[in-house]
């Protein structure tokens, strides 16, 4: 009796020993140092580097960084590696308008990405009572921690000014066995699994590792799924020739140009193709420098083009209806009554139009100055119809909102066409990273797509996410592709809305309930430090 009395006591106190273990932290200069190098990895695994697996190391270099942490070191442990990875990542931005743009970024998404991290950080607390080889640590745990970290990037992609969606786990691993994964849960999906697994790995290690073998099973059965997941199939339905130029004309902000050129540019380059059977010619973002609604001279223009292809020609241009100014893509055909357009969704804060200007024009007027117009955004479906087949429709950046994209396949878009000007960011990784969501997008929605830049580079992407066909940067160039169609919607296209606020929501339920829960728990007895019992637990 005496022997049980002393084991039952004695349980309490050794639970909490091991629970005060499993929170045991690194030192913060090492945390720190261990952030920074997954803020590097990270950048490592998105283009031009482009190696995937580091975003798994990235990932579990973070949340070691995380666990056992105060808030407030919490908040600069995120930091540290935010300000790695954004400042690397996002350099091309510097090159449009100087550094400050850059800082100012890089700055934002680094201090947002920080705040993201506290959250992690309870949830390790307040789950560190649970035993450490039982389901909640090695599989609900996880998952609550991939939630999380998918609910950040949702935030960041939705907030301020629209967000920027830009750096998400589940877009690096276009190049890597998990891509297909996208076509069911969606971007969004895809990165809440990834995290869960590098958790799911790292409960394993902090469980015993290989003293604990069976404690990697969970994170084996979601490797294992992940990597032999097909895609979700799509119906094939014919096939369409798509003739695209890459005119290579002076697109960029500052290039020096006379009125005309872009459209003289792009109407040399595609001179080669004029008469070859096409259904559809495409042009790229900026591909007119005035609008042809109101100039009758370019209006004239494109129905030359128009009538020598034989075929509609997909143009884009900034036009403006009273006193709003749109980014405008353009189905010109020789009949005026079956011209469609879309109105690009997400204009670029500080690139397409400023947000609070009377605000920045105070911080940094002469920067403020330089951009002159202020985009509308548009309000009518990505999509066009080219005899009967939908065409759905990205202007640069709308790449990488997943509504824009997910629209246009629920329209019935049967192939994407992505119109993009990356003049800008000539000799940066930026062309290459927007390459990589267009090959996700490909995969999300087993279509093919299109890609078309002003400079380069451009290229066909299949349903299944590898480039076919492609021109290189800085190169004028024309080619006709035969294009597969294809219908019915993927699940990501189906449950992607849902998933974009059930994560979030599901994710501060669980979070919430644990931290009520961890509240309410009544304190374990400590034992001392050096007593007999505490060594032995």
């Amino acid at each position: 009796m005496i022997t049980t009395n002393f084991a039952t006591s004695a349980q309490p106190i050794m639970n909490t020993a091991m629970a005060l273990d499993r929170t045991a932290r690194l030192p913060l200069w090492a945390a720190m140092v261990v952030a920074a190098a997954g803020g590097l990895a990270l950048d490592l695994a998105t283009p031009a580097i482009g190696w995937w697996p580091l975003a798994l190391v990235a990932v579990t270099m973070s949340l070691i960084s995380l666990i056992g942490r105060s808030i407030l070191t919490s908040f600069l442990v995120g930091t540290v590696f935010g300000v790695v990875f954004f400042f690397t990542h996002l350099a091309w931005v510097g090159q449009f308008l100087g550094p400050i743009p850059w800082v100012a970024l890089a700055s934002l998404q680094a201090l947002l990405f920080g705040a993201g991290g506290v959250p992690l950080t309870l949830a390790y607390r307040w789950t560190g009572w649970y035993r450490p080889r039982g389901p909640v640590q090695l599989i609900l745990v996880p998952l609550l921690i991939g939630s999380l970290w998918a609910t950040r990037e949702i935030a960041m992609g939705a907030w301020p000014y629209g967000g920027f969606p830009w750096a998400r786990i589940g877009m690096t691993q276009v190049e890597g066995p998990l891509a297909y994964a996208a076509s069911w849960t969606g971007v969004t999906g895809l990165s809440l699994l990834v995290v869960a697994l590098c958790a799911g790995i790292l409960e394993w290690a902090r469980a015993g590792g290989l003293r604990f073998l069976l404690g990697i099973i969970p994170a084996a059965v979601l490797a294992f799924l992940l990597v032999v997941t097909p895609q979700f199939p799509t119906t094939t339905a014919g096939t369409l020739r798509v003739g695209w130029v890459q005119g290579n004309g002076p697109a960029a902000y500052f290039d020096p140009k006379a009125p005309g050129d872009m459209l003289a540019a792009q109407t040399a380059a595609s001179q080669p193709l004029l008469g070859e059977k096409m259904d559809l010619l495409v042009w790229p973002e900026g591909s007119i420098d005035a609008d042809p609604l109101r100039t009758s001279v370019v209006a004239t223009q494109l129905d030359r083009v128009v009538e020598a292809a034989g075929a509609p020609l997909l143009i884009n241009a900034v036009t403006s209806r009273g006193e709003a100014v749109f980014n405008t893509s353009l189905l010109w055909t020789a009949d005026t009554n079956a011209r469609q357009q879309y109105d690009k969704v997400n204009p670029v804060p500080f690139g397409e139009y400023v947000p609070d200007r009377w605000l920045y024009e105070r911080i940094v007027p002469d920067l403020v100055g330089r951009i002159q117009r202020e985009y509308t955004p548009g309000s009518n479906p990505p999509i066009v119809t080219v005899s009967d087949i939908g065409v759905g429709l990205a202007i640069c950046f709308d790449v990488i909102y997943d509504q824009v994209i997910w629209d246009a396949a629920r329209a019935g878009a049967e192939l994407y066409v992505f119109q993009t000007n990356n003049a800008d960011f000539r000799g940066t990784d930026e062309n290459l990273q927007q390459l990589a969501f267009a090959r996700m997008r490909a995969i999300e929605t087993g279509r093919a797509v299109v890609n078309v830049s002003t400079v380069g580079t451009s290229q066909v992407i299949a349903p299944e996410g590898a480039t076919t066909d492609s021109v290189d940067v800085d190169t004028a160039a024309a080619q006709i592709s035969t294009i597969p169609l294809r219908t019915g919607l993927t699940a990501a296209v189906l449950l992607g809305p849902w998933l974009t606020w059930l994560v979030p929501v599901l994710a501060v339920i669980a979070f919430s309930g644990l931290g009520i829960h961890h509240s309410a728990r009544p304190a374990s007895p400590r034992a001392h430090p050096h007593s007999r019992r505490a060594k032995r637990a």
